[in-house]
């Protein structure tokens, strides 16, 4: 059996870690780095790179998407992340992308969960009521008997699907291509959509940003939510209509929504989701925690183990599906 050479680049914010851990596990291969958005253009051109493991460390404005598409060599971008809508549109034909798909799953499904419970619990206003020194008359709620619609039973939902059930939730789940799905009582396509806002005590927002999403949760969808419904969104800004969003905020059905992502990221200082007390707003952080780079990197030389014995990749991402 022939193992191939690749020339690599790892094009991260943490390249020394990343080139270790590559380096461990493949010692006979040149790696090479790049730590900026601005220096990968040359740095491809330079190197004549087959392989590009790539994290999107600096946000998307400005991330050199053309340099890597358009590059003569370059036959394989392994994404650091779950997320590939940066890249997106892609020839399969000409270049292949994989990502990290279930490197952070678990992470998010519990930032999903705490976000449930803390809606349940009235954490935000106890914390309110314990600022001012003041004796409210307690109430909280169980999230047992509550039911949760997933969009989106990638793994990142399946791992949230588990939790749910664990707590003694209902799990409604949509997919593109709907199948039984462990832990999830009701698998439905995304035309079903219409009858299921109704049925949720929570929605969590897990799908990739495509056409077809985009704008997916708006105006319509909020109008048919259950009144007190709770929004999750760890997709991408887009998938959900900030506008509308923050009218049912205002206006109902929504008691309150979690926060992930966003249109514009950073959030402008100025947005009004800031200064909304039912929203629990976080900076893109759901998948961030001590070892997923270390994971994601071990995940991409994994991978590069079966792409140098000509194995079938992992993870390979359809530019149509997103996933």
């Amino acid at each position: 059996m022939t193992i191939r050479s690749p020339i690599v680049l790892l094009h991260t914010d943490a390249p020394e870690a990343a080139r270790a851990i590559v380096a461990g596990a493949h010692p006979d291969l040149t790696v090479h780095t790049c730590d900026s958005y601005a220096d990968l253009p040359a740095m491809l051109t330079e190197t004549g790179a087959e392989v590009v493991y790539s994290v999107r460390f600096a946000g998307t404005p400005g991330f050199p998407r053309a340099a890597l598409l358009d590059s003569g060599t370059l036959r394989w971008i392994s994404v650091g992340g779950s997320g590939t809508d940066h890249l997106a549109p892609w020839d399969p034909e000409w270049v292949t992308v994989t990502n990290a798909a279930g490197a952070a799953a678990d992470m998010m499904a519990e930032y999903a969960l705490g976000a449930m419970l803390a809606f349940s619990l009235d954490l935000r206003g106890f914390a309110r009521a314990q600022a001012e020194r003041r004796w409210t008359a307690g109430r909280v709620t169980p999230i047992e008997g509550r039911t949760l619609l997933i969009l989106g039973l990638g793994q990142t939902g399946q791992a949230v699907a588990r939790r749910a059930r664990a707590m003694g939730m209902t799990v409604l789940g949509v997919r593109a291509r709907p199948q039984p799905t462990n832990h999830v009582d009701e698998v439905h396509g995304m035309e079903a959509l219409p009858a299921l806002w109704p049925r949720a005590d929570f929605v969590l927002v897990s799908v990739p940003l495509l056409p077809s999403t985009r704008g997916l949760v708006g105006t319509d969808a909020f109008a048919a939510m259950k009144p007190g419904a709770v929004l999750i969104d760890v997709s991408r800004g887009g998938v959900c209509d900030e506008p509308a969003l923050i009218a049912a905020l205002q206006d109902g059905p929504l008691k309150g929504a979690a926060l992930d992502v966003f249109a514009t990221e950073p959030l402008p200082a100025d947005h009004p989701l800031w200064a909304m007390d039912n929203v629990i707003l976080t900076p893109h952080c759901s998948s961030v925690y001590d070892g997923w780079a270390e994971k994601s990197v071990a995940m991409f030389a994994e991978n590069l183990d079966r792409y140098r014995r000509g194995a079938a990749l992992h993870n390979i991402v359809d530019p149509e599906r997103g996933y």
